[in-house]
């Protein structure tokens, strides 16, 4: 009865939807004031019933519920219980419910956090967004229904996926789903600025802090599948260059490119069309990425479903959305004023440069990712394009990117000094080539572009460091006065400097992993001695264990260095019943300066067995530097400029803003 309650939920959600698309929609355009105000009662309620829904489906898993087909096909009694409640969304149509739900919470955080809105505008946005939840509930209810039962019920499941029983899978959705669907938030914003015909620097307020809220849990979401990737697979690396890894990173480059733009167009009223063209270009990426996962077109342990079926209606709703925003984009957008003016040196234009590397990046890996299938599908060829393609386009389009981005935040707006700017970046300039001479004659004839990125995170850092040192003016005032700036500058201000900190991590963590990992392949005795890294790892032998839902094979290696006992480490190789799968689990020893990775396979049958060691400086600063971003995200949220969009007004000049909209 469960079952069947959530799925009336379900179809409710998708009557109130309706309403909520259309109803506020015509209110805004007529005039009806009561039409309008439907739209905050019907976000609500569609939030609560999709929650309802998603509360039963996660009941049916907990209670091992097998006569619903989704619980019998991607859960067992033997499962344990973090993997029977993470199994909700380990799975297509659980995910995809998962993916609706946060869609209905963003609608609904916008009808009651969105009070300062004109009421039309936040009509028109709430309904852009029921649309949007109309045609994901039309997927779900006649595609990919969660809770079709079985009959007579199964006595036991097959199990969730081997892989995605795991701490970074289990919450590596949820996470990436904000970040997708809160970009839907930025979606709604710009159909609602085309369709009034307006877009100012209020409006960029207001989109400004959905957005970072939605890169930040983007950003979240990619570090832990990559974090997941790393000690999962076994194969040592951080990023494969994935056709759905590259499903995610689009959008968050998309996004990027939108949170710089939105604030030419808050502090200089410019790039108004550029900015709505990029917040309906980072959603159709995630739409895009919908798509890659659902339809079967890539094999891929992130895919989910196989079905063309599926593949075709999201294809034609991809199709709709994105076309149907386009086109009201070319209509509209010619009318918007062009805004501000600026030379293009100046804090505008390294912006400008900004957004234009990041869309052409996105271009890049757009190409990369979709150029296989297109060779398949039309010219019946298997292609591949991989890692050397996406390193080569990415390292040469970054490297201008990275030297904007200490640059551009010490010039003046409208127009400004690059002589100047340069003149007070000479400290970043220097310790830049101080670490690149270092780091040159450490290598002696290892790549130079190792080189090339310890010199640009050096300069990223030390410049972002002199750009806030120069806005306190650090050991250029007294103290007191220095502490006074420091105390009143704005957080969105700190924010900044602490994100591109992070991105100065996280080159440094790429540069150094990618350049001097050490690596061990080979089979490996009992008392036998290999030296990685400076540690001397002994390997002490292999034995069988017993999980609670495997078995397994767990080696220990002892490591020392100088004879000097450092920790055992103990990499397992896992075989799970339910349903029948092998896995790697790498023991890895972090710290600061570099990781130990260890892993184990099959014996050889005579006495030995294959292992895998690596030794990767730096690499721990790929997650610590992103989680120093996001960091940076949330500090400038909590700025009480972006939380509540524009200063509050008396109720007679926003009841004139509402009656004039």
């Amino acid at each position: 009865m469960i079952a069947e309650s959530g799925h009336f939920a379900l179809i409710l959600a998708l009557l109130v939807a309706l309403v909520q698309g259309t109803l506020p929609l015509i209110g805004a355009w007529r005039g009806y004031d009561m039409w309008v105000a439907l739209a905050r009662p019907a976000a609500t309620a569609q939030f609560l019933l999709i929650a309802f829904a998603f509360a039963s489906l996660t009941y049916a898993f907990v209670a091992s519920d097998f006569s619903v087909a989704n619980v019998f096909a991607n859960s067992h009694s033997a499962k344990p219980m973090l993997y029977k409640v993470t199994g909700v969304w380990g799975n297509h149509e659980g995910s995809l419910l998962l993916w609706i739900l946060i869609l209905a919470a963003f609608g609904f955080m916008v009808s009651a956090f969105g009070g300062n809105l004109p009421a039309r505008l936040r009509a028109r946005v709430l309904s852009v967004q029921g649309l949007i939840g109309v045609g994901f509930l039309l997927f779900i209810l006649f595609t990919s229904n969660p809770f079709e039962r079985l009959d007579p019920a199964p006595l036991d499941g097959r199990g969730l996926n081997p892989l995605l029983q795991d701490p970074g899978l289990a919450f590596h959705p949820p996470f990436l789903y904000l970040g997708y669907v809160g970009l839907s938030i930025a979606f709604s914003f710009a159909v609602a600025a085309l369709i009034e015909g307006r877009v100012d620097p209020a409006w960029a307020r207001w989109v400004r802090p959905w957005t970072l809220l939605a890169w930040c849990f983007l950003t979240v979401g990619i570090a832990i599948g990559s974090w997941w990737a790393y000690y999962e697979l076994g194969w040592g690396g951080w990023w494969f260059w994935d056709p759905v890894e590259n499903a995610s990173f689009m959008p968050w480059l998309a996004a990027t490119a939108l949170l710089h733009s939105a604030v030419v167009v808050e502090k200089r009223d410019a790039l108004k069309s550029w900015t709505i063209l990029l917040a309906i270009l980072a959603f159709s990426l995630s739409l895009l990425g919908t798509f890659l996962v659902r339809s079967g077109v890539l094999n891929s342990v992130h895919a989910f479903a196989t079905d063309p079926t599926r593949g075709v209606f999201i294809l034609a709703f991809l199709v709709l959305v994105v076309g149907g925003s386009l086109t009201l984009f070319a209509v509209r957008a010619p009318a918007l004023a062009p805004g501000g003016f600026f030379r293009p040196i100046s804090r505008e234009g390294s912006l400008v440069l900004n957004n234009a590397l990041l869309v052409v990046i996105t271009g890049a890996v757009l190409l990369g990712t979709l150029y296989p299938l297109f060779a398949d599908a039309l010219l019946n060829r298997k292609l591949t394009v991989g890692a050397p393609f996406f390193n080569l386009i990415f390292t040469l389009l970054m490297t201008p990117l990275l030297i904007a981005m200490a640059a551009g935040p010490l010039m003046a707006w409208k127009r400004g000094d690059l002589t100047g700017v340069l003149n007070r970046l000479k400290i970043a300039l220097v310790a830049a080539l101080v670490l690149g001479a270092l780091t040159w004659m450490w290598l002696a004839d290892g790549p130079m572009l190792a080189v090339l990125g310890m010199v640009l995170g050096g300069w990223l850092l030390v410049g972002t460091l002199q750009e806030w040192a120069g806005r306190v003016k650090l050991f250029r005032a007294p103290i007191g006065e220095t502490l006074r700036r420091a105390g009143n500058l704005p957080r969105a201000a700190y924010g900044m400097t602490i994100a591109h900190i992070g991105v100065a991590l996280v080159i440094f963590g790429i540069t150094a992993s990618e350049t001097w990992t050490e690596e061990r392949l080979m089979v490996m005795k009992p008392g036998q001695v290999v030296t990685v890294g400076g540690y001397d790892m002994e390997f002490l032998g292999a034995e069988p264990i017993q999980g609670p839902n495997y078995s397994s094979l767990q080696g220990r290696f002892r490591v020392t260095v100088a004879g000097e006992h450092i920790t055992t480490m103990f990499p397992e190789s896992r075989v799970y019943q339910n349903p029948p799968m092998e896995t790697t689990e790498a023991a890895i020893r972090p710290t600061a300066a570099s990781d130990l990775y260890a892993v184990v396979g099959e014996s050889d049958g005579e006495g030995g067995y294959g292992v895998r060691l690596y030794h990767k400086p730096l690499i721990s600063w790929i997650w610590i530097g992103s989680l120093v971003m996001v960091l940076g995200g949330f500090v400038s949220l909590s700025d009480r400029r972006l939380r509540v969009g524009i200063p509050s007004r008396s109720k007679a000049a926003a009841s004139g803003a509402a009656a004039q909209a």
